[in-house]
């Protein structure tokens, strides 16, 4: 058995591409247009690791999706949790639950869904301005 990829729903290309590779810092790795069921399904990876893909999925024809708590959250290990976290933020990414252990952290894509940051290996010594920063928001 081996994983393929998740999918989560979009609903602006632009704006989701912007999130997840802007950013986040994922890269496109395959985009698929399917005029006859109207809908294109693009595929990114954590740079250096194509395996685990996420598919953003895009129904040309407008739909309503509600918040799916149930889904969970995509995670991804990170090197530095708190450079990681400084770039999304001086980025516009609202940071929902910062890194305040130094391991783990939490932001949410323009479309409602969580991603986990992990740092790798050890959790980093706790630093301002993360240690005391709130949470903002669901994650």
């Amino acid at each position: 058995m081996k994983y393929l990829h998740t999918m989560v729903r979009v609903t602006n290309v632009d704006e989701s591409l912007d999130f997840y590779c802007g950013k986040f810092g994922l890269k496109e790795v395959r985009r698929i247009e399917n005029e006859k069921g109207r809908y294109t399904l693009i595929f990114l990876a954590a740079p250096g690791d194509e395996s685990a893909q996420v598919e953003l999925t895009y129904n040309w024809d407008p739909e309503v999706y509600g918040e799916g708590r149930n889904f969970g959250h995509l995670a991804y290990r990170v090197d530095d949790i708190y450079a990681t976290c400084d770039r999304l933020m001086k980025a516009g990414v609202t940071i929902n639950r910062p890194p305040r252990d130094g391991h783990m952290a939490f932001i949410r894509s323009p479309d409602n869904i969580s991603i986990e940051l992990i740092q790798a290996g050890d959790a980093l010594p706790p630093q301002e301005p993360w240690a005391s920063m709130p949470n903002t928001g669901k994650w």
